[in-house]
């Protein structure tokens, strides 16, 4: 090799030497941030973006520690955030782009806050993501299209939010989802038929929505699914056929649709089956059965007829709710199954039942609440209604229910609402109401044909919110023990707004048709917050008991359509909680108690037709009501249109008045009593001089 070719071949090994000697030459660059301090950085993002925190369930998250994987909320697996649990925590603020950071992330828990704002886009960066719970938040906007992105989702619970928009198609290529929970947030459209590709789906909670157009018939694909709770949308259509493919599903709610048919037969042949929740739709047609299987069967406010459906033994029902339908005949064939001493909530109200109530309560060992209103029951109440032990709720109003109440009711000492009103029955109000059953929290008599005396024992109910007696043949005084009330006065203060019971597939609300502000109104969601004494349209007589006015917490008091007489109590100013005041149509005398013009949250008033007299008491609520209020009696001034005539009174000080102040002299007064006196006393003088001429005269003969 030529010498030429040794230079150049020098030259380029020294070249690439010197281009390699370069590049090995240490760079005085900051270093590259490593996985840990991404995290940590992210997680100090988070809290950033986080402005309450009132369990101070952040505190440990700060700048100056270093070991983040001790952070409360904070789980790792080799050095990186795989789990972040801030659930409950009452945390205020929105939830930071920077979640996507943590690539190595398997579950975030951040249910039971006040996160609002929109869910970040970058949550879709979180490839391995497994569980995302953000449940009971505020979150707005859509659900993130990059969501998709999580392909190994299997929890994905979006519940109690407020997101928009439809549930996105790609929803059916989560191949490992099994918990789907979208609902009480403001989705719309269709249920797509992809979700039929959720093969692994257990659970699918889309209630409190407002999907709309018919139940994807794909959903049967869903092999796996034990929980479908639809309700509360606007889906209608039918249950589709297929649905008996589910033979894992224990709970399907329907509730609060437009849906109609009948219940396809192979429902009943499910026997994973516990909870069937239909209620309120269109659903039409008879029930012949129930399985034994099911605990929970609510078919109210439908179509369904016929006669009522028997329970086989060793049925697991604990709640049957089938009022507001068209069931006919009479209650036995249910009443007196053998299947019933699991049952603790019954409703066969609003159908048309009729016939007598049967004898067969004793198997009812375990009811609470029993509902037979508004139907055509006839006969009395059966003595073995008292056999329930543990009952709490009995309401047999709107019937032609006739007789005496048997005394075995007694027995039931749990009882806390008896409803009994817009019926027959008859005969006095047994004192042992008042003795044995001192839990009642309303007691409701109303529109029978009670008469006699009202029990001084009913005192003895110090717990009763809502006492109607009204429209019965009641007679006698109001008892004046009625101040031993002691949620009526104000001695017992822990009301609950509702009247409701708890069972495990939900809470029966409670409600009465109460007449209050002079009109006839349901009370359900807010029953337990009403206090009403209501004896009107009976016979009572004599004085209203001054003792009333100690109930200070009565909202609603009518006593009209009576013959009651005397005064209103002077201190019926004290009952400052009253809305509603009802004393017309009775015999009630005197002057309207100046008190009445210090009740400032009245809004119904009337004491028409009485013997009353006098001025209205001045006062802001008391104007304000129409002149038929104070009719029929001898009333004046605002806001009838006669004003009072001004009497003076006999004072010094209206002496004065008249002439710039000085006495009017009575010349005419003074002269006729001047000359009296002078007549007087001459016709004495006269007569003592004659007298004593007479006798002179016979002394000298």
């Amino acid at each position: 090799m030529s010498a030429k070719w040794l230079l150049v071949l020098r030259s380029f090994l020294f070249a690439i030497l010197t281009h390699l000697a370069t590049f090995s030459t240490p760079i005085h660059k900051a270093p590259a941030m490593n996985g840990t301090n991404v995290d940590r950085l992210a997680l100090l993002a988070i809290k950033s973006m986080i402005k309450g925190d009132p369990q101070g369930l952040l505190t440990s998250w700060n700048q100056s520690s270093t070991d983040f994987c001790q952070w409360q909320g904070v789980t790792c697996s080799h050095e990186r955030v795989t789990h972040l649990n801030l659930s409950h925590g009452g945390l205020i603020g929105t939830l930071s782009p920077s979640i996507g950071n943590l690539s190595f992330i398997r579950v975030i828990q951040f249910s039971y806050n006040s996160f609002s704002g929109e869910i970040p886009p970058e949550i879709g960066r979180l490839f391995g993501l497994r569980d995302l719970l953000l449940r009971n938040n505020f979150f707005m906007g859509n659900i993130p299209a990059t969501l998709m992105n999580c392909s190994n989702l299997q929890v994905l619970n979006l519940g109690y939010n407020n997101l928009v928009g439809k549930i996105p198609d790609w929803i059916g290529s989560f191949s490992t989802l099994s918990f789907l929970s979208l609902h009480d947030n403001i989705l719309q459209g269709g249920i797509p038929n992809e979700i039929g590709g959720l093969f692994r789906l257990r659970k699918l909670y889309l209630y409190n929505n407002s999907f709309t157009g018919n139940i994807p018939a794909t959903i049967m694909n869903c092999s796996n699914l034990q929980v479908l709770s639809l309700g509360n949308n606007n889906l209608v259509g039918k249950i589709p056929d297929g649905i008996g493919s589910l033979s894992m599903l224990s709970h399907l709610s329907l509730h609060d649709n437009i849906l109609q048919g009948g219940i396809p037969p192979e429902i009943w042949h499910l026997f994973r089956l516990q909870t069937l929740d239909l209620h309120n739709n269109s659903f039409t047609g008879n029930l012949l059965a129930i399985p034994p299987t099911l605990h929970t069967v609510s078919l109210s406010f439908n179509n369904f007829g016929g006669k009522l459906p028997s329970l086989a033994n060793g049925s697991a029902l604990t709640l049957l709710g089938l009022s507001h339908n068209y069931f006919v005949g009479s209650l036995h064939n249910l009443v007196c199954s053998n299947g019933v001493n699991t049952i603790e909530f019954v409703n066969l109200g609003y159908n048309q039942l009729s016939g007598v109530i049967p004898e067969c309560w004793e198997k009812w060992s375990s009811l609470k609440v029993l509902f037979l209103n508004d139907n055509h029951l006839s006969g009395e109440i059966p003595r073995t209604l008292g056999s329930i032990p543990l009952l709490q709720l009995l309401d047999t109003r709107g019937n032609k229910i006739s007789g005496r109440l048997p005394s075995s009711l007694m027995n039931l000492s749990y009882i806390k609402i008896l409803q009994l009103g817009r019926n027959n029955i008859s005969g006095i109000i047994p004192p042992w109401i008042g003795i044995k059953l001192t839990m009642l929290k309303i007691l409701n008599l109303k529109s029978n044909n009670f008469y006699g005396n009202i029990p001084n024992q009913l005192c003895y109910l110090s717990h009763v919110q809502v006492l109607d007696l009204s429209h019965n043949n009641l007679s006698g005084n109001i008892p004046r023990c009625f101040n031993n009330f002691s949620v009526l006065s104000g001695k017992e203060t822990n009301l609950e707004v509702q009247f409701s019971f708890s069972f495990d597939n939900g809470i029966i609300i409670v409600d009465d048709l109460l007449v209050m502000k002079g009109r006839e109104d349901t009370y359900g969601s807010t029953l337990g917050l009403v206090t009403l004494l209501d004896l009107s349209s009976n016979n009572l007589s004599g004085q209203i008991p001054s003792e009333l006015t100690t109930l200070h917490n009565l909202q609603s008091l009518n006593l009209s359509r009576n013959q009651l007489t005397g005064e209103i109590p002077n201190k019926i100013g004290d009952m400052k909680s009253f809305e509603s005041l009802d004393l017309s149509v009775n015999n009630l005398s005197g002057e309207l108690p100046m008190s009445l013009s210090e009740l400032n949250f009245l809004s119904s008033f009337n004491v028409s037709y009485n013997n009353l007299t006098g001025r209205i008491p001045t006062g802001t609520q008391i104007q304000s009501f129409n002149e038929s209020s104070f009719i029929g009696n001898k009333l004046c001034g605002a806001p009838l249109t006669n004003d009072c005539v001004h009497v003076d009174k006999p004072d010094t000080t209206s002496d004065q008045k008249e002439d710039g102040g000085s006495h009017k002299v009575d010349w005419g007064l003074i002269i006729s009593i001047t000359l009296g006196f002078i007549i007087g006393f001459w016709g004495i003088v006269v007569s003592l001089m004659l007298n004593i001429s007479w006798r002179s005269h016979i002394s000298v003969s």
